[in-house]
């Protein structure tokens, strides 16, 4: 049996993934360890979030269950702070993205951690390759009978969320031509990628017993998918995004997939049959906003119809927007309008590149959009 603790409906909360930065050559920096225990004898009220990842070069910031946005984007700043406290005597800046620009996995560290360390001996080069950076957010399901048919239905959405917050162009050094690089390269891992689409709560039960019995997985949140249940917590996890640079970006992120699921909750309760997908729709849907980011021509119903990503977030913008206003995130969810207009990350990295020719001021621009919150614009016409 897999229980599922019920939550308050479309409660949220936020994980985000920050890399260390050496202030000097904007390389990442191996500080996690160290920043960790400081955080443990300085502020210790933060134990639970600033929290550690897989590799010595990342942290996490966790928030709290909060109702609205504003509450979560007050939680991250809070949390930005204190780090900020930690980070800047020790000469180390903080940026979020999918990947860093040019730093090579090679040289990366792992966090000595038995779960950690077992990922890697079993996945190998593919394992020792994720130095990779991402945005989790949860939503609280107030049934266990509604995970399922929400989860599938979020698939759908999986590239207007992957092109919105696409954010990783470059891998070591290398413009690859993906928007989202990470989000090609994640699903190399076992059990990562688009989740199974189950009809029941018994039927995903009897799956989660086979991947434990066969040792495919030693526990449940082994199961990496791109949007799962979280059972422990009574939520679906949206795990697609790549890391976002600004508490602007992490908002609109917020507030679209708090709106989506409380959506797609209260139609259940109204007696709708949610819509679906064939996986083969949903497979394609991801790798063309993956490849293409906001240029992508995506899928949009189980007709096959197809419309560029952004009119379709339009869409949904204005669809949504009852919904928003009663969740208290009617801004946050209007300013990916703007966000779009500026240009998302992506974007903005290769128009750095493009007038600079470094991948350092690449990185130095990423770090410069954390510590401001907003993102600078670029022009319309630079994708």
């Amino acid at each position: 049996m897999v229980d599922f603790a019920r939550s308050p409906r479309s409660t949220i909360g936020v994980e985000w993934e920050l890399a260390l930065i050496d202030g000097h050559s904007l390389d990442l920096a191996p500080a996690a360890e160290d920043l960790l225990a400081a955080v443990a004898e300085h502020t210790p009220d933060f134990e639970n979030r600033i929290v550690g990842e897989m590799l010595t070069n990342t942290i996490e910031l966790v928030t709290g269950v909060h109702t609205d946005v504003p509450g979560i984007a007050a939680d991250l700043s809070e949390a930005m702070a204190t780090l900020r406290t930690l980070t800047d005597p020790r000469g180390i800046e903080l940026m979020c993205a999918g990947t860093h620009p040019f730093a090579q996995w090679q040289t990366q560290e792992i966090r000595p951690k038995d779960r950690y360390l077992e990922l890697v001996d079993r996945t190998q080069w593919w394992g020792r390759n994720m130095l990779i950076y991402g945005v989790h957010v949860h939503v609280g399901i107030d049934s266990r009978d509604k995970v399922l048919p929400i989860l599938n239905a979020l698939l759908a959405y999986v590239p207007h969320l992957q092109a919105l917050s696409a954010s990783s162009p470059f891998w070591g050094g290398t413009d690859t031509g993906y928007a989202s690089n990470r989000a090609m390269m994640f699903q190399q891992l076992p059990t990562a990628g688009l989740p199974f689409q189950f009809e029941t709560w018994a039927d995903y039960e009897s799956y989660v017993e086979d991947m434990l019995k066969t040792g495919i997985i030693d526990h449940i949140n082994e199961i990496r998918w791109d949007i799962r249940p979280s059972p422990h917590w009574g939520t679906v996890e949206v795990r697609v995004c790549d890391g976002v640079p600004t508490l602007e970006e992490i908002s609109a992120l917020t507030a679209l997939i708090q709106c989506l699921v409380d959506d797609f909750s209260a139609r259940l309760d109204a007696g709708e049959t949610l819509p679906t997908m064939p996986d083969w729709f949903h497979a394609e849907n991801k790798w063309r906003a993956a490849r293409y980011g906001m240029e992508a021509i995506i899928i949009e119903n189980a007709a096959a119809d197809e419309r560029l990503v952004t009119e379709c977030l339009a869409d949904e913008i204005e669809r949504l927007g009852p919904t928003a206003e009663r969740l208290g995130c009617l801004p946050e969810l209007r300013s990916i309008t703007a966000l779009i207009e500026r240009g998302v990350s992506y974007q903005r990295q290769r128009e750095v590149f493009r007038t600079t020719g470094s991948l350092t001021e690449v990185t130095r621009s990423l770090i410069g959009d954390l510590r401001s919150s907003k993102p600078c614009a670029v022009p319309a016409d630079r994708a």
